[in-house]
């Protein structure tokens, strides 16, 4: 196990406080984890990607989530306040340049900082590609991977009046802001749960279980959908226009993708792609969405050993 060199506290608004911390080679090159969600979090599983003898292994808890403060707190939580905050670490740890990593809502997150600022980006490693587009949040909130886990998917609808199921992140947005402290919780859990049992290909209930944690579950769903049902305060699609994508095109990239994953369907990996020729996109055939499947943590292992070769 990776275990952190230094952890800090880092104030970037009146209300909240990032926790982060730092592994590996206080000399390395620099990296940085962008965690999935939005809200959920990192673990210390998420330091395994980076060789800890090269690489300045640098994660944070993003506003609310994790061990940052206040937990599950909406007020000024945006991407774009996350995108700042990303810049603030950076400096308030003298890094000129670092490679970036993320993956689900990470990839997202790392798509829109580079596009911000990238002569701070020298690498791209994406996973579980998502940029929050309508059909990207309409496939797994509202029918499609129903097909899949119908089951489950049952689950996720129980919280849920019948008559407001025709808009699920609307109705959830609802539940998880009311002022009933069971209410909230009981749909937090369900939300998670979804999530939770559809991110393998095979369902882990280990996975399953975190979804029945009172924080993390209200962490992890109240900060989610904040960000949905506000479409991310970006516009349709912003993060695949040419004018944006041509601001990284220089960027080297590596796009790891289960075929199988459902959380963030292949479709918005190959659309990435598409758009940007010069990636290199990694299809794993037998894995769904978690960067915990073995082959796909494997390829993004050899990701990042490759870009042990990249200039800083």
């Amino acid at each position: 196990m990776i275990e952190p060199y230094s952890t800090g506290d880092l104030k970037v608004s009146d209300v909240h406080t990032l926790y982060y911390e730092q592994c590996g080679n206080p000399k390395g090159k620099p990296v940085v984890f962008l965690h999935g969600g939005p809200g959920g979090g990192i673990s210390s599983t998420d330091r395994c990607f980076f060789d800890p003898d090269f690489y300045r292994i640098i994660l944070f808890d993003q506003r609310g989530s994790g061990k940052s403060k206040p937990s599950a707190d909406l007020t000024d939580n945006t991407t774009w306040d996350i995108v700042n905050d990303i810049e603030r670490l950076r400096e308030k740890l003298e890094v000129p340049k670092w490679l970036v990593f993320g993956g689900s809502w990470g990839s997202c997150l790392a798509l829109a900082y580079s596009q911000k600022h990238a002569e701070r980006v020298v690498g791209l490693v994406l996973r579980g590609i998502f940029t929050l587009r309508k059909t990207e949040l309409d496939f797994f909130y509202q029918n499609g991977a129903s097909h899949i886990h119908p089951e489950a998917f049952e689950e996720y609808l129980a919280p849920v009046p019948e008559e407001e199921r025709g808009d699920m992140v609307k109705a959830y947005n609802k539940l998880l802001n009311s002022e009933n402290d069971d209410v909230r919780v009981e749909a937090a859990k369900a939300w998670s749960k979804w999530e939770m049992v559809t991110s393998k290909l095979i369902v882990d209930p280990a996975d399953v279980q975190k979804a029945a944690e009172d924080t993390w579950a209200n962490a992890f769903a109240r900060i989610e959908n904040h960000f949905f049902i506000n479409e991310g305060w970006m516009e349709q699609g912003q993060l695949l226009k040419k004018e944006n994508v041509d601001k990284i095109k220089h960027i080297p990239c590596t796009i790891v993708q289960g075929r199988y994953d459902i959380v963030c369907p292949f479709k918005t990996a190959w659309d990435l792609h598409k758009q940007w020729p010069e990636s290199k996109l990694q299809v794993v055939s037998n894995a769904g969405h978690s960067s915990r499947e073995v082959k796909t943590l494997e390829l993004l292992v050899e990701a990042t050993d490759e870009y042990r070769a990249l200039t800083w």
